[in-house]
Order: C-alpha cells, then sequence, then structure tokens
C-alpha cells in the first residue's frame, strides 16, 4: 500500500497516510456526530456532536498508529528493517523487509500490535467507567466509552487465526513451532485467511439483503481483501520456498550492457532498445552504478523531448537503486525490490557493477526451484 503524503518518522521508522483513510475518517467522523451520539445523548448543540466525532475519529486513527508502531520496534528489535508505515482504509500496514528469524521472534512481532491495541481499549474503558461513577453521563463519557470498545473490538479481530492478520501470524508461528516448516505454517494461515474472508463475504451479503446497508458492504470490502492477500501470501510462501538456497548469483545476468547517463532518450531508443533484449539499461560512471533506466521511463518521454533529454533525467536515482552481492541470498533480496526498478537488482563487488537480476531471471529460478521440490517430494 503505498502512502500518498508522509508524516514524518517515530522510532526512525517513515509514517506515511493513504488517501483512503480520508474515506473512513470522514465516515466515522459523520456516523458518530450524525447517528450514534444524538441518539444516546439527545438535545446537545450540533457543534458538540462534530466535535466529540471528529476527537473520537482522530484518537482513533492515532491508535491504529500506535498499533503499527508497535510492530514496527518490535521488528527492529528482532533484527528486521522496516521500510515504513503506511495507513489506510482498512487499517494499517507496517512494511517489514524479511522474515522473522524463528517462531518466537513471529509470535513477538505478531502479538504486540493487538497486545497494544488492548491496552488502548482498557485505557479508555476505565476512564470512562470512573468517569462514570461520578456521576456523569454526558457526550464526552459515550466518546470514551466508544474508544474503549472499538479498540478491543479492533484487538479481537486482530487475533482471529487467518492471514494476513497478527492472528493470521500468531497461527504461523504455532504451526512453524510444532512442525518446523516455515512454508507449511504460512500456507496453512494463508488457507485460514481465504476461509475468514468467504465467511465474511457470505456474511456481508446476509446482512446487506436483511438491510444492514453499509454494514454488509464494509464486511465484504473486508473479506474481499483478506481473500486477496491471503492468496498473495501463499503464493509468496510458496515462491520463497522454491528459492530457498539459491544465491543471486546463480540467477543473474553477469556484465550486463550499461550506458552513461549523458546519452539522449533519442540514442539510446536508436541504438539501445533494439539492439539488446533487455528491457532495463544501468547507468554507469567508472563501473558504478549510478542509475538504472527501464522502458517504462523511457516510454513516457515525448517523442519531440528525446532528442533533448538525457537518460540522467529519467532514470532511478543513485539512491533508489536496490544493491545486492553475488553471494546473497535470493530470498534476502526479494522484500528489497522496489517500485522504482521494476522489480530489478544491480548486482555488485565492492562498489562495480557485475550483473543485473530481473523479475523474468527471478520467476525462471522460481520454475526450477518449484520442479526440483516436486523431484525431492517436498
Amino acid at each position: 500500500m503505498r502512502a500518498s503524503f508522509r508524516l514524518g518518522r517515530i522510532a526512525g521508522v517513515p509514517v506515511g497516510v493513504n488517501w483512503s483513510v480520508l474515506v473512513i475518517f470522514v465516515l466515522i467522523a459523520w456516523a458518530l456526530s450524525a447517528n450514534q451520539f444524538p441518539r444516546s445523548y439527545p438535545d446537545q448543540p450540533a457543534i458538540a456532536y462534530v466535535l466529540a466525532g471528529l476527537a473520537a475519529a482522530v484518537v482513533f486513527f492515532l491508535g491504529l498508529l500506535a498499533h503499527e508502531v508497535s510492530h514496527a520496534i518490535v521488528a527492529k528489535r528482532n533484527g528486521l528493517e522496516v521500510g515504513g508505515i503506511t495507513l489506510w482504509i482498512l487499517g494499517g500496514v507496517a512494511e517489514l523487509k524479511g522474515e522473522a528469524r524463528d517462531p518466537g521472534a513471529e509470535l513477538r512481532i505478531a502479538g504486540v500490535g493487538p497486545l497494544v491495541s488492548l491496552l488502548i481499549g482498557i485505557f479508555f474503558g476505565v476512564i470512562a467507567v470512573a468517569l462514570a461513577t461520578t456521576g456523569y453521563n454526558g457526550l464526552w463519557l459515550g466518546a470514551l466509552a466508544w474508544l474503549g470498545g472499538i479498540n478491543v473490538l479492533l484487538a479481537v479481530f486482530n487475533v482471529l487465526p487467518a492471514a494476513p492478520l497478527d492472528g493470521g501470524r500468531l497461527l504461523r508461528a504455532a504451526v512453524w513451532k510444532a512442525t518446523g516448516d516455515r512454508t507449511k505454517a504460512s500456507v496453512v494461515a494463508a488457507r485460514a485467511g481465504w476461509v475468514l474472508g468467504a465467511l465474511l463475504i457470505g456474511l456481508g451479503f446476509w446482512q446487506f439483503f436483511a438491510g444492514a446497508g453499509f454494514g454488509g458492504l464494509w464486511l465484504i470490502l473486508i473479506g474481499w481483501f483478506l481473500i486477496g492477500a491471503a492468496g498473495m501470501e501463499e503464493r509468496q510462501a510458496r515462491m520463497g520456498d522454491a528459492l530457498r538456497g539459491v544465491r543471486v548469483a546463480d540467477v543473474m545476468t553477469p556484465q550486463p550492457q550499461t550506458a552513461s547517463g549523458e546519452l539522449t532518450v533519442a540514442d539510446f531508443v536508436d541504438n539501445y532498445l533494439f539492439a539488446y533484449r533487455h528491457s532495463a539499461l544501468p547507468l554507469t560512471e567508472e563501473g558504478r552504478p549510478v542509475g538504472l533506466v527501464t522502458l517504462d521511463r523511457v516510454r513516457d518521454v515525448p517523442a519531440d523531448r528525446r532528442g533533448s533529454t538525457t537518460l540522467a533525467e529519467v532514470s532511478c536515482r543513485a539512491d533508489e537503486l536496490v544493491l545486492a552481492s553475488p553471494d546473497e541470498a535470493l530470498n534476502d533480496l526479494l522484500p528489497r525490490l522496489s517500485e522504482c526498478t521494476d522489480g530489478r537488482a544491480l548486482v555488485v563487488t565492492g562498489d562495480h557493477l557485475v550483473g543485473i537480476i530481473s523479475p523474468s531471471d527471478i520467476s525462471r529460478a522460481v520454475q526450477r526451484g518449484s520442479m526440483r521440490n516436486q523431484t525431492t517430494g517436498r
């Protein structure tokens, strides 16, 4: 999930927000201020309902952020790199680069998020109860009670044993611990995610036709997301198993064709595009990679500007490149592949370019690994 804009860094991790957050924020604030709060606490000024709804929505998203930050902090303490945190319409996601080293680390990383949500819910629930004991029964008691209940509900939902929920990670840790097979554990968690998604879709349709309206559609959306994400996790698990033991040097294309960043796009199209079969061209200076030009980036340059536009102007910058060493495990490289380089990595020894890896190279390696596993009965 891509962030539409960045909020800054928390605990050294970039935090961003996708535009879809605005949709759910408005829906939550509107549902509280125009429906739930006026029904439960009538005869209040309209501005009071609006302020209470907005405040509850803001604090709710801060709780989601705390949930994801806790994942990131524990992941970093367990040796994983965190690419960033993004809030979006279905909550939040912490981008972890790599896999937990053992079931214990998996359990700690997955379990801390729901625990934080539960503690937040208990915190607001205790405040609401304490306020009620004083005899206060006003609008802000309702806001505190809602925050307590929604965070407890979020914690409970997240521990359901189905990927990609945190509970799916907990299930994977348990199966991994019991069988010693991380791939099998990932497949079990993914299949559980598919089942939960199908159940939510069925429940959503039932609620929708029973008159629940938006609530039913929301369950359908969540179920559809779970099925898609679970399927992707199973494919990634099987791909990781197929690539186990494969090094970068085993699949890279050695000594790729390179060019200078001063070359114009027109020269590239005339002299390189059809002369070589690759659709990406590393840019080098004295053997050091300084950029990468992909066919998609060249295609975006208007024809009348190709003669005056250099490859350096349209290439991925040096700080956007994905670099790997020949002896690195291919599975360790995959989470680092970025959108800028279209899934490609440049292989270096020291600071000199020695190869390139493309999605087709990875695809061939997966096919070979899958055939190997079938032969060995894994």
